[in-house]
């Protein structure tokens, strides 16, 4: 919790106008949707729709290491031992580069999204924020709809039965009041590996292997977003379970379009492949004789000067 509140800080001294940004944000969409979990959840179709060009070209990248492991396992089998892992690391370095590649561009989506989350979660404290236990919002104009509601409620902000300011382990009247909060946290992390099983059926159809660097953070970022779902608010929990589903939708299409589809993606060859098709093709192509000289022209002879 600490550190938590360390970082929040840290964003809350240097990114002031962001925090009022994205409060204003907030605040109109309530003004028009008195609700806080749908008001929540259009900003978070706002913030995806800004963020799909990144999980586009992140789609993209997973794709092209898809398509790169054939030549990768043939460095791997080439510069075997440890005394090869700096000429191995090198020749793999130079095939990312020579092919455009960026070896994480697939969990792209994943970093660029953790400083929305601490804004978010930073606004989310703001505009529930007590003083001598009185609701005192910051972040989102006074004259707002949604600052009323919020004075009027003590700060709390009730949607759909739950309070989305409270976290699954803050003190409520039984057990049973922190269920929901406990299960937002597991459709959140269940999107998450949805998302992640959706790529790998998705490889295992068109017969492409997922690299072990990647494996390991698919199942890491899950766990470790895990963590931060339980101590930060449901509202927060809310803006990742939407922004996951609409991850999981968009991959969908980019996959039904052939845009993150291997098979498709087949007809650009390596250059190690290229090469090999060349070499098959001249050695498969008959070999041409030399057209034989007319026999009139083994009779000729130079011509005398005169």
């Amino acid at each position: 919790m600490l550190a938590t509140s360390g970082i929040v800080h840290f964003f809350g001294s240097i990114f002031q106008p962001i925090f009022h940004f994205f409060g204003w944000l907030l605040a109109s969409i309530y003004g028009i949707i008195p609700n806080y979990a749908i008001a929540i959840a259009i900003l978070t179709i706002i913030i995806m729709g800004a963020l799909t060009p990144f999980t586009i070209k992140s789609t993209k990248s997973m794709v092209a290491m898809q398509r790169l492991q054939p030549e990768i396992k043939k460095l791997q089998q080439k510069y075997k031992g440890p005394e090869n892992r700096q000429i191995l690391n090198e020749e793999m370095m130079a095939l990312y580069r020579e092919e455009g590649v960026n070896p994480l561009g697939g969990c792209l989506p994943m970093f660029i999204q953790m400083p929305f989350l601490a804004i978010l979660y930073g606004v989310i404290r703001g505009i529930t924020n007590k003083v001598d236990g009185h609701s005192m919002p910051r972040y989102i104009p006074t004259d707002s709809k949604m600052y009323h509601a919020l004075i009027a409620s003590n700060g709390k902000m009730e949607s759909f039965g739950i309070d989305l300011a409270l976290k699954p382990f803050s003190p409520h009247s039984s057990w049973i009041a922190a269920v929901p909060y406990f299960v937002l946290v597991a459709i959140a992390v269940g999107l998450q590996y949805f998302q992640m099983s959706q790529i790998n059926n998705r490889n295992k159809k068109t017969g492409q292997t997922v690299p072990s660097q990647q494996q390991v953070l698919q199942r890491f970022f899950p766990i470790l977003f895990a963590y931060f779902y339980i101590i930060i608010p449901a509202a927060v929990v809310v803006y990742m379970i939407v922004s996951s589903g609409i991850r999981i939708l968009t991959q969908d299409i980019m996959f039904r379009s052939g845009v993150s589809n291997p098979l498709k993606q087949q007809g650009r060859q390596l250059p190690a492949q290229k090469k090999g098709v060349e070499e098959e093709t001249e050695k498969s192509q008959p070999s041409t004789p030399k057209p034989a000289a007319h026999p009139r022209s083994k009779a000729k002879r130079p011509r005398k000067d005169r």
